[in-house]
Protein backbone atom coordinates (compact mmCIF):
# COMPACT_ATOMS: atom_id res chain seq x y z
CA UNK A 1 0.00 0.00 0.00
CA UNK A 2 1.62 3.76 -1.09
CA UNK A 3 1.83 6.04 1.40
CA UNK A 4 0.73 9.22 1.21
CA UNK A 5 2.78 12.23 1.47
CA UNK A 6 2.20 14.34 4.84
CA UNK A 7 2.19 18.11 3.70
CA UNK A 8 2.76 20.10 6.48
CA UNK A 9 2.31 23.49 3.90
CA UNK A 10 -1.42 23.36 3.33
CA UNK A 11 -2.58 25.98 0.61
CA UNK A 12 -4.74 28.40 2.17
CA UNK A 13 -8.90 27.82 2.49
CA UNK A 14 -7.43 24.30 3.78
CA UNK A 15 -9.93 22.59 6.72
CA UNK A 16 -7.70 23.94 9.78
CA UNK A 17 -6.43 27.12 8.44
CA UNK A 18 -9.37 29.10 10.23
CA UNK A 19 -8.42 26.81 13.30
CA UNK A 20 -4.54 28.02 13.09
CA UNK A 21 -5.79 31.31 13.40
CA UNK A 22 -7.80 31.00 16.26
CA UNK A 23 -5.06 29.49 18.37
CA UNK A 24 -2.09 32.28 17.22
CA UNK A 25 -5.08 35.09 18.46
CA UNK A 26 -5.76 32.92 21.93
CA UNK A 27 -2.17 33.71 22.72
CA UNK A 28 -2.51 37.14 21.02
CA UNK A 29 -4.99 38.06 23.10
CA UNK A 30 -3.83 37.09 26.26
CA UNK A 31 -0.17 38.63 26.04
CA UNK A 32 -2.27 42.06 25.07
CA UNK A 33 -4.73 41.21 28.32
CA UNK A 34 -1.55 41.02 30.30
CA UNK A 35 0.76 44.04 28.03
CA UNK A 36 3.48 41.77 28.14
CA UNK A 37 5.85 40.83 24.91
CA UNK A 38 7.54 38.04 23.69
CA UNK A 39 10.33 38.58 26.04
CA UNK A 40 8.25 38.48 29.07
CA UNK A 41 6.08 35.44 28.06
CA UNK A 42 9.68 33.79 27.78
CA UNK A 43 10.50 34.41 30.95
CA UNK A 44 7.42 33.34 32.26
CA UNK A 45 7.42 29.95 30.00
CA UNK A 46 11.14 29.90 32.05
CA UNK A 47 9.57 29.15 35.17
CA UNK A 48 7.62 26.41 34.04
CA UNK A 49 10.84 24.70 33.00
CA UNK A 50 9.91 25.59 28.81
CA UNK A 51 12.82 26.94 27.79
CA UNK A 52 11.94 29.13 24.65
CA UNK A 53 13.57 32.15 23.27
CA UNK A 54 11.49 35.14 22.23
CA UNK A 55 12.24 35.12 18.56
CA UNK A 56 11.48 31.33 18.85
CA UNK A 57 8.07 31.97 20.02
CA UNK A 58 7.15 34.79 17.77
CA UNK A 59 8.21 33.07 14.89
CA UNK A 60 5.74 29.63 16.33
CA UNK A 61 3.28 32.16 16.52
CA UNK A 62 3.36 34.26 13.60
CA UNK A 63 3.56 31.01 11.39
CA UNK A 64 0.43 29.25 13.59
CA UNK A 65 2.44 26.35 14.06
CA UNK A 66 2.76 25.00 17.29
CA UNK A 67 1.02 22.38 19.38
CA UNK A 68 -1.85 22.28 21.52
CA UNK A 69 0.58 21.74 24.51
CA UNK A 70 2.64 24.62 23.67
CA UNK A 71 -1.35 26.89 22.87
CA UNK A 72 -1.33 24.95 26.60
CA UNK A 73 1.27 26.47 28.42
CA UNK A 74 1.55 29.96 26.98
CA UNK A 75 -1.87 30.49 28.18
CA UNK A 76 -1.14 29.05 31.39
CA UNK A 77 2.38 30.35 31.92
CA UNK A 78 0.11 33.89 31.49
CA UNK A 79 -1.86 33.54 33.75
CA UNK A 80 -5.20 32.49 31.95
CA UNK A 81 -7.91 30.08 34.27
CA UNK A 82 -10.20 30.29 31.23
CA UNK A 83 -11.26 30.02 27.42
CA UNK A 84 -13.61 32.55 25.42
CA UNK A 85 -14.42 30.70 22.17
CA UNK A 86 -16.45 32.84 20.28
CA UNK A 87 -18.88 30.66 18.00
CA UNK A 88 -18.60 32.19 14.48
CA UNK A 89 -20.57 30.26 11.53
CA UNK A 90 -18.41 27.69 9.38
CA UNK A 91 -18.88 27.94 5.70
CA UNK A 92 -20.97 24.41 5.98
CA UNK A 93 -23.74 26.17 8.12
CA UNK A 94 -23.57 29.18 6.28
CA UNK A 95 -25.20 27.47 3.25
Amino acid sequence: MEELPHNRDRAPGQPYEQWEEEAKGLIEEEMMRCKIGYKQLSRMLEELGIEESPGQINRKVNRKRFSAAFLLVCLRAMGAETLSLKKELSNAESK
